[in-house]
């Protein structure tokens, strides 16, 4: 059950039509796919959400060689420095591309033994992983028109109510004009009826936007707003009017238990370091009564952990994020996973419960190589692809 070797990949993942949020607008998500190979032959599979981390993992890969699979705080380390600052390494992008690694060792342990993570993780308290669907502008696509307007966008969102029976809607705002945003909010609110609605401004507005837009939407039974402003101490300040509950992808679970805002922490595996410190910080946001989920963005390798985690954490009650309709490829068989009914039942199978299509993987590899990486430029991204290698 020892390591042999580590292979990292950078794949580009593409979305059918480019969407637009507060940053811009983005047509593809750079992830890094992990192999962990024993030398018994089993090989683990686990993902960097972040863009091309190959030469970081490789890196981290070399002082591993030999450890036995099962030993993963060792790992950690051996590779992640204990200290919470320092001017001589780069803590977060070790942190990030250590998650991609455990997240394979975990997987690899689970082929060895015959047993889906979930059981490696102490059980399941749920069979069954509820998701948003999201909404957004989209631009125009090689094969997909887009949505231009908010007539646009809830005719999306009721073609997923009747083919997907999708449960949970959560869309974009702070892309367009308030007024063509709050028509948005109106017509997709008449087209799903009484199910749930949450939004996503990404952090764009200040403090008083957040007021004004806040108002203007009472009416239409929103229940969350992921980032209405970007810091936990504006949220706190917007706790004066508004009852929404808010959430954010920063991570700083004593600061928001100290202001009360925000509600919910939304992240994912390699941000906190693997699986195992994963599963910590859920049970501390348990016990802090502070919320936890997802985010969206991952192929299916890592969509595959978080569910195992999801399913082993008895506090991921809520629903977390996707965008896997919008995907156009995938490294895994199958392809994009389809949520149905608000959600997704967990893999089957040892491990994670999914396998590489090898054909896809060398597929994304290729569109990597030929678009470059996001968000760095051409030259960068192809120097980045030269690290698939074990």
């Amino acid at each position: 059950m020892k390591i042999k070797t580590i292979r990292a990949t950078p794949v580009n993942i593409p979305f059918v039509a480019p969407y637009r949020f507060s940053y811009g607008a983005i047509a593809s998500l750079t992830k890094t796919i992990v192999e962990v190979e024993t030398e018994d032959g089993v090989v683990g599979l686990g993902e960097c959400a972040d863009g091309d981390r190959s030469a970081d993992v490789l890196t981290l890969g070399e002082q591993l060689r030999g450890l036995d699979i099962r030993l993963t705080a060792e790992a950690e380390r051996r590779v992640v420095p204990g200290m919470a600052y320092t001017p001589w390494d780069n803590l977060l992008a070790k942190r990030r591309a250590f998650g991609g690694i455990e997240m394979a060792m975990w997987d690899a342990r689970g082929k060895t033994e015959d047993l889906p993570l979930w059981h490696l993780l102490g059980g399941k308290v749920r069979d069954f992983v509820p998701l948003t669907e999201y909404f957004a502008f989209r631009l125009p696509g090689p094969d997909h028109p887009g949505e231009a307007t908010p007539a646009d966008i809830a005719r999306f969102c009721g073609q997923m109510i009747e083919e997907h029976d999708a449960r949970i809607f959560e869309g974009k705002l702070a892309t367009v004009d308030p007024d063509t945003e709050i028509a948005m909010v109106r017509e997709v609110r008449a087209a799903i009826g009484q199910r749930e609605l949450r939004l996503d401004a990404n952090g764009a507005w200040t403090v008083p936007t957040a007021r004004k837009a806040i108002r203007r939407l009472q009416e239409y039974d929103v229940s969350w707003i992921e980032e209405p402003v970007e810091s936990y101490e504006e949220m706190a300040q917007l706790r004066e009017c508004s009852g929404l509950s808010f959430s954010s992808h920063r991570i700083d679970l004593r600061r928001a238990v100290e202001l009360g805002a925000p509600d919910a922490i939304v992240t994912n595996l390699n941000e906190l370091g693997g699986i195992a410190n994963a599963m910590a910080f859920i049970r501390a946001c348990e016990a802090f009564n502070v919320g936890f989920r997802f985010h969206s963005g991952e192929s299916g390798v890592a969509t595959a952990a978080y569910l195992h985690v999801s399913a082993a954490a008895r506090h991921v009650t809520d629903a977390s994020q996707t965008l896997l309709r919008w995907y156009a490829d995938d490294v895994i068989e199958g392809g994009p996973m389809q949520p149905k009914s608000g959600g997704l039942w967990l893999p089957e199978g040892s491990g994670l419960g999914v396998a590489l299509d090898r054909v896809a993987l060398a597929r994304c590899h290729a569109r990597f190589i030929e678009e470059g990486a996001f968000p760095a430029d051409k030259k960068t991204a192809r120097y980045g692809g030269s690290f698939q290698k074990s």
